[in-house]
């Protein structure tokens, strides 16, 4: 009998990319990668890489957890994912991150922008609609987990402190600033106010690169000093900072390692987020024939570029385990300790459980009981560690804090191409638009901007 060249593995709904028109798909495991194979009856046949490690594609699956909503749900479900967000009674995670645009206007024009910003484009969001944004957030969360002011460039808004001031009056239970650090790296003065919003404060630093022509490429400027004088300044201050990476392939994807092992020798930084570029926005210099990076070739090239982490370390998070995974370490003086191998991978699906498997490393067991127990008990130490096992940790321990801990994650917001439906409905990073509805990352730059709404409009009329 005749055989496929690949096998069959599952099925789900896509977006053709072309006219964004829900298809039928077929994941297929074919030469060691995961591909989805889909058809639109107007556009054709095509094949899209989501993986290059099948048996960890299989293996995420194992990490789904009970799905947590939030209190309120926005819209109602009439036209079926992706064209009801948000969030609509049909999404499956609440918000575990909100992003907050504060503004649509930037002090850069990157080539590379999911929010097509620029100096001139779109407006400030006034203060009374940043504000209604945020009660939005807590009314359908309570206490947010994390809260994310974001733009364009949100260091720009004239009415900026007073934004982050009513931002920190509210049961926020972390707040980030989402930055190009153009402005902390000018102004210190300006650093040392931020730094009156710690400790439950962070910076979240764009950092895609140490050479000038990939910054170029990407941001379309030089910030290599920039971005040393602004680290300079945020670590002066021992300012918590995340340094976020935009990944292309073949451009910077070579420097995963050289970022990590830079970050670690920063006082200031507790991790690196790796971003692969999400086909959406204004996207210049870029193939998506060519260009794409998945999740687990990401994951590989930290594994191949670091001596910190290995597939033990590298773990899907079970809130949405198709697009991130996380991975932790502990940073005492001039050591790393990889720490996410000595959970047992089971009980991050139980919040009551999180077991060290200490036997495996001797050296470990003594700093673990050390650092996290008082009276050298094993129970307290595991009670101990058990807080800190999540995107933003928590630390109860006397001799720990947050700036001892390091953590890298990827995060691979959904576009188009590789549109899993699944994985959309579990999505946890969302946007607060200006309408204040809760909507998807992925769907918000897909679907839900100002000049993609006549789109959707369309496209749910073709429903009816």
């Amino acid at each position: 009998m005749p055989v496929r060249n690949y096998t069959y593995y599952d099925f789900t709904l896509s977006l053709c990319p072309e006219c964004l028109r829900r298809v039928d798909a077929k994941i297929v495991f074919e030469n060691g990668n995961v591909y989805m194979l889909k058809r639109c009856k107007e556009h054709g046949n095509s094949k899209v890489l989501i993986a290059d490690d099948i048996e960890y594609y299989k293996n995420m699956r194992h990490y789904n957890k009970p799905s947590e909503t939030p209190y309120t749900f926005n819209t109602k479900t009439d036209y079926g994912c992706p064209y009801d967000c948000g969030l609509c009674p049909d999404h499956e995670q609440h918000s575990c991150l909100t992003v907050v645009e504060v503004t649509d206007r930037c002090n850069l024009t990157c080539p590379t922008c999911y929010a097509g910003s620029s100096p001139t484009y779109g407006r400030h969001r006034t203060l009374d609609e940043v504000k209604a944004m945020l009660d939005t957030i807590v009314k359908n969360e309570k206490e947010p987990d994390v809260v994310q002011i974001s733009g364009g460039e949100p260091t720009i808004h004239p009415q900026f402190w007073e934004i982050m001031d009513y931002a920190k009056s509210l049961p926020i239970r972390h707040l980030m600033l989402n930055t190009n650090g153009i402005k902390i790296a000018k102004d210190f003065a300006f650093t040392e106010r931020l730094k009156t919003y710690a400790p439950d404060f962070e910076v979240y630093l764009q950092f895609d690169s140490f050479e000038n022509s990939v910054l170029q490429e990407l941001r379309g400027a030089d910030l290599t000093d920039i971005r040393k004088q602004a680290i300079d300044n945020l670590n002066k201050l021992n300012l918590s900072t995340t340094l976020v990476v935009v990944l292309q392939k073949g451009l910077n994807d070579g420097e995963i390692g050289k970022i990590i092992e830079y970050a670690l020798k920063q006082k200031c930084i507790r991790g690196v987020t790796f971003q692969p570029t999400q086909i959406a926005g204004r996207l210049d210099n870029f193939n998506p024939e060519t260009d794409r990076m998945t999740l687990t070739e990401v994951r590989r090239k930290i594994m191949e570029q670091t001596t910190i982490f290995n597939g033990d370390d590298l773990l899907p998070v079970p809130c949405n385990p198709d697009a991130l995974v996380m991975g932790y370490a502990l940073k005492l003086g001039d050591e790393v300790f990889p720490l996410t191998r000595y959970i047992n991978p089971n009980d991050l699906l139980d919040n009551s459980k999180n077991t060290i498997i200490y036997e495996q490393d001797e050296q470990l067991q003594g700093k673990m009981i050390e650092l996290f127990s008082t009276g050298n008990s094993v129970e307290k130490a595991e009670e101990n560690l058990k807080s800190i096992m999540c995107c933003l940790p928590n630390i109860d321990a006397p001799e720990l804090g947050y700036d001892n801990l390091f953590r890298v994650i990827i995060m691979q917001f959904i576009d188009a191409y590789n549109f899993d439906v699944r994985a959309i409905k579990k999505s946890c990073v969302h946007i607060v638009d200006k309408d204040n509805k809760i909507i998807p990352f992925e769907t918000m730059n897909l679907f839900y901007r100002d000049d993609k709404k006549a789109k959707l409009e369309a496209l749910r009329n073709e429903i009816l």
